[in-house]
């Protein structure tokens, strides 16, 4: 009678431990790719609202002779130097959640490279920011790009943990768009007002020449007419419980930021009160994707 040695797995290596572990991880991965994305906004107001835009004068140097701030560059070089660093932050969270999903094929890992990809892509127009002297348009797109990339981060979100539904009736569908294409424009017109306004990231950039006041109530009746369609698309997902909540959240959200909108501009810009400004912006990009991928069906 013979015996046969039982056979033993050979010991997971180091690769395969760390795979496993990011795929264990994937969603507060995916949770934190968020959260960076929103805090490079907030951090990039910060950079804006200290006057620390040319805080290093070139790019992709700090200065001509380093890639580090120096001592001579005081505090607004510290400042944009250390929004700089950021960006290897949001890279290396980003690569982390693109290879815990890569054996993953179809949206949520072409979403995932999407948003790796548009790191880079958003440092080299945060350059061109720089080489232009802070361009009130060349800032614009910069700033909406992050917003685009907030909605992107939410969208891999929804894809990776979400409720089972069906897709919610067409008008429903409909109005959700709608909501997205106003908020998108109600967001481009707060960059126009930034751009007439007097927060420029530094003292000697210039602005667009518009007239502040006037580009602030444009953007306010803009801000009115996403109320208005939130309204409509809560209104008509009102018996689905999910769209329902996550509309509801959304409202609540544009109800805040255009209170702050109004306090900022009837006591002339305080800048807290405009980096609040810039996060608020940063959470309704977020709701309006999310209102979106609610009235799509998701399977488990």
């Amino acid at each position: 009678m013979t015996t046969t040695e039982p056979t033993t797995r050979p010991a997971p290596s180091a690769k395969d431990k760390v795979l496993a572990w990011l795929r264990d991880h994937l969603f507060g991965l995916a949770v934190a790719n968020l959260v960076a994305n929103i805090g490079i906004v907030v951090t990039g107001g910060v950079v804006r609202l200290t006057g620390s835009g040319l805080g290093c004068p070139t790019w992709p140097k700090c200065t001509e002779e380093s890639y580090v701030a120096h001592e001579a560059l005081g505090i607004n070089g510290v400042i944009e130097f250390g929004n700089r660093l950021l960006t290897y932050v949001l890279a290396a969270i980003a690569i982390a959640v693109v290879v815990a999903v890569w054996n993953r094929p179809g949206v949520v890992r072409r979403l995932a490279v999407v948003i790796a990809a548009g790191i880079p892509f958003q440092g080299v127009i945060g350059g061109i920011t720089v080489l232009t002297d802070l361009n009130p348009y060349v800032v614009a797109l910069h700033l909406l790009l992050s917003m685009a990339m907030v909605g992107l981060c939410v969208w891999l979100l929804d894809e990776i943990r979400s409720p089972v539904r069906e897709a919610a009736p067409r008008n429903v569908r409909i109005a959700s768009v709608v909501t997205l294409v106003v908020g998108w424009v109600t967001l481009w017109l707060g960059t126009v007002v930034t751009g007439s306004g007097p927060h420029s990231g530094d003292l000697e950039s210039r602005r667009t020449g518009l007239d502040p006041a006037l580009m602030s109530h444009i953007h306010a009746y803009a801000v009115y007419a996403l109320v208005a369609a939130t309204l409509v698309a809560l209104w008509l997902g009102r018996k689905n419980a999910y769209v329902r909540s996550v509309t509801i959240t959304l409202l609540v959200v544009e109800l805040a930021q255009g209170l702050i909108g109004w306090v900022q501009y009837l006591t002339d810009l305080p800048v807290l009160l405009v980096g609040f400004h810039m996060l608020g912006a940063a959470l309704i990009s977020a709701g309006l994707a999310r209102v979106v991928a609610s009235t799509r069906a998701h399977s488990a």
